[in-house]
């Protein structure tokens, strides 16, 4: 019998006898599976879910009550079992389903997600507009152990009995962030788990529960016989004290039992924490051996053709070698060690390697005192978790002009995460930041030379370099001065400037030019953003009648925006035109489709560029 048809609704989980919810469960993990290899995705925590999913939704009504997950790499289960089975397999395709909670998808979708920790304050809004307004719901804050350690996520926990509303906090304890969890946290949910007596009596409990008529008796048997249990057998913990009623753990993948937890706690009319086991790739044996590395997977079209080194390696390589001959060099990453290739590092200098967890903030002023304390921290973070800790950035790296460098991966467009993974801020926001310099590699040798820059400076350093791998033409830049823009090739009556990727993007460009029987254009790149080498762009300015800067970064506040202020101040007689990402949240897509959407490709800039070709005259 097959139960996940293209037209399941949510509704029809209350159809479905429980002797049955187990085959449906193993549908469930087998869809995810099927379309996760194909599209890529985040599918160890999604199926390891998949049974405490049912068992929610059997009990909550997705549409009239607020279920807001954490990042939502745990939501596959959830899109599959609310109306969406039959486009699951558009699964983070452009056009298609999001691989993250969105509100405009589904109206079961209540707060958009991607970054962690915010899960428990969203609910905590929710829960006092639902007061406030009069109305009947229950709010579900669905959070992870691993995004539970965030400030974020701690500060919500802190409110909760200011608030003086009933919020129902799942914790889905897989005890896995990306990386192994990290910190006390982790070790007061071990114990928590590990307290046989307590687990023993709450299972005799759960057995009578069972059994006990609704409403008032059954309050009455949770509020009485709970406290006392708790005080005699299980261990203190921070929930209990910040007046949040700590139930659990249970086993998550027991759909009966679960649904028994969530009725009592439906029931209950205060604040409750339910921790819940659970096992990260649970049913696909491979995801379950190893649920660091399956933690996400890779489309299925990514691993055609030969593999070439990426960004990260290259990075992590270099920071190595100089960790080799300078003992200052420590080097710091938030839950994302084997993402930015750190794990040789951990290895070879495990006193000099700090995993904080998922806490960008607390990373930040850390690496920060390590700084002033005479170390040389080297931060690896992608762009768009940077956005977690500008305030630390600015506040207490660059006001101090203390010497930590900013890896910052995955700049640019990175596809199929969608628009909360974007890194199109880094540029705009640190362009401004006083004693802040800014470099943009654009392959290996120049990622090298400007990392050499950087460990001789005594003030702060951001270098952002691509998701994916080097590219295929890795000497562009051999024996050039590495912080002074550069003159990849010459040419006539129009150049074009790009910076990063988008340097290969106006040499792809340059050739299009050629092909379409147009003047050949010069090809700049910057490599360094901030202070921008005004001595070349002026020349190249006063040179060429037209000039073309492209991004890949939101052009607000962008380098274009530099170019086209230097163009006013100096009188300079250029036609400018940019391309880079306007001013809209990015859908997720390829990157490939992404750049084409915004028209960030070689024909585009040459489509762009040909009309104005001969409209001034040099100078």
């Amino acid at each position: 019998m097959t139960f996940l048809s293209p037209e399941f609704k949510h509704e029809d989980l209350l159809k479905i006898a429980p002797k049955d919810l187990p085959a449906l469960a193993s549908e469930v993990r087998q869809e995810i599976i099927r379309t996760v290899s194909e599209n890529g995705g985040h599918i160890g925590s999604s199926l390891g879910v998949v049974e405490l999913t049912i068992a929610m939704l059997r009990c909550f009504n997705p549409v009239q009550d607020r279920i807001i997950f954490d990042v939502g790499h745990q939501s596959y289960p959830y899109k599959l079992l609310t109306d969406r089975a039959g486009r699951f397999s558009t699964l983070r395709l452009k056009d298609g389903l999001s691989g993250f909670p969105r509100r405009s998808e589904s109206p079961c979708d209540h707060f958009n997600t991607g970054h962690s920790s915010t899960s428990i304050s969203a609910a905590l809004g929710y829960a006092k507009a639902r007061d406030l307004l009069g109305e009947d719901r229950h709010v579900v804050a669905f959070i992870g152990d691993a995004s539970l350690i965030n400030g974020l996520a701690l500060e919500a926990l802190n409110y909760v009995q200011e608030t003086k509303t009933k919020v129902i906090i799942v914790l889905n304890d897989n005890k896995h962030s990306i990386s192994n969890c990290v910190g006390g946290f982790s070790t007061m949910l071990a114990h928590l788990s590990a307290s046989t007596s307590y687990n023993k009596i709450k299972s005799a409990i759960k057995d009578a529960c069972r059994v006990l008529p609704a409403g008032g008796v059954l309050q009455r048997s949770l509020e009485g016989i709970h406290d006392q249990i708790k005080s005699l057998v299980k261990p203190n913990n921070m929930f209990d004290d910040l007046d949040i009623n700590y139930w659990g753990p249970f086993d998550g993948h027991d759909v009966e039992a679960c649904q028994v937890v969530f009725e009592l706690a439906k029931r209950y009319d205060r604040p409750v924490l339910l921790h819940f086991n659970t096992v990260k790739g649970r049913g696909m044996p491979e995801a379950e051996a190893d649920p660091t590395k399956y933690h996400q997977m890779s489309p299925r079209s990514s691993a055609r053709g030969p593999k070439r080194r990426s960004w990260s390696e290259a990075a992590s390589e270099a920071t190595e070698a100089m960790a080799e001959t300078d003992p200052r060099v420590v080097c710091f990453t938030a839950a994302m060690s084997t993402g930015v290739k750190l794990e040789r590092f951990r290895t070879r200098f495990p006193e000099r390697f700090f995993d904080v967890g998922i806490a960008e903030s607390h990373m930040l002023t850390m690496a920060a005192g390590l700084a002033a304390g005479g170390m040389r921290p080297w931060v690896f973070i992608y762009s768009t978790f940077l956005q977690r800790a500008m305030d630390q950035l600015m506040h207490d790296v660059a006001l101090q002009n203390l010497p930590v460098v900013l890896m910052v991966d995955r700049a640019g467009l990175v596809g199929s995460d969608g628009d909360t993974h974007q890194g199109l801020l880094d540029v705009p926001w640190s362009r401004p930041i006083p004693n802040l310099e800014v470099y943009t590699p654009s392959d290996e040798p120049s990622l090298r030379q400007m990392m050499a820059c950087a460990a001789r400076r005594e003030g702060p350093t951001l270098i952002r370099y691509p998701r994916g791998s080097l590219p295929a033409h890795n000497d562009l830049f051999a024996g050039t001065e590495p912080l002074r823009a550069f003159q990849l090739r010459d040419g006539t009556e129009w150049a074009l400037i790009g910076h990063g990727v988008t340097v290969h993007t106006m040499l792809a460009a340059r050739e299009a030019a050629d092909a379409a029987g147009l003047p050949l254009p010069a090809v700049y790149d910057l490599r360094r953003l901030k202070p921008l080498d005004v001595e070349t762009l002026d020349d190249v300015l006063h040179r060429f009648p037209l000039v073309a800067v492209a991004e890949e970064n939101y052009m607000e506040a962008g380098v274009g925006e530099a170019v086209a202020a230097r163009i006013a101040e100096t009188g300079a007689p250029t036609l400018l035109r940019r391309f880079g990402v306007p001013d809209v949240c990015v859908p997720h897509a390829t990157p490939e489709e992404q750049r084409a959407l915004y028209g960030m490709t070689p024909e585009n800039v040459v489509e762009v560029c040909r009309p104005c070709l001969g409209l001034s005259q040099a100078v």
